[in-house]
């Protein structure tokens, strides 16, 4: 029989095993498959947008309170050209301010979890919440102007993760 000293250890060093093992939504398929594939696992997207080459961007949100949206480009032939999750620190960073718009903003990332207007700014805000490192709760915000083109962009701790911020009555 095993010491206990010895069995922690060994059942910790089996858990993370076990979950590094597990595949994330957006890991389990191949370019170049069809993408029935993919609705078949994840069901009808709730999110599709049609991309400039004539194919469409299939997403899988887990917004408002979730952090992950899979996104999947799929060709105009129906083949999936990849697949990722969207909601990603280096994902947020390839929105080109002054150059992006709404809509860039929405293909790429889908559905904000929230919108506000600042009329002191005149800026229409997105937020989205992500996960940044898989380690802080985060929300990223867009800012745009009157025009919808994108000015500024910020990230900030999600206060739904943070107990000083969180009001109980």
């Amino acid at each position: 029989m095993l010491s206990k000293a010895i069995r922690k250890p060994a059942a910790a060093m089996a858990l993370a095993l076990l979950l590094t093992a597990c595949a994330q939504p957006w890991q389990n398929y191949q370019a170049g498959a069809d993408s029935s594939t993919i609705t078949a696992k994840l069901g009808p997207p709730r999110e599709v947008y049609d991309l400039p080459n004539g194919g469409k961007r299939l997403m899988w949100p887990t917004q408002p309170l979730g952090e992950v949206t899979t996104a999947a480009d799929i060709d105009a032939s129906g083949k999936i050209v990849s697949v990722r999750q969207v909601l990603d620190e280096n994902e947020f960073f390839k929105a080109q301010i002054g150059t992006w718009t709404r809509k860039d903003v929405l293909i790429n990332f889908g559905r904000p979890v929230e919108t506000s207007y600042f009329p002191l700014m005149k800026r229409e805000v997105w937020t989205y919440r992500y996960m940044e490192a898989n380690v802080w709760y985060m929300m990223y915000s867009f800012y745009f102007d009157d025009q919808g083109t994108l000015r500024l962009t910020q990230k900030t701790p999600d206060p739904l993760h943070d107990p000083d911020q969180r009001n109980f009555f």
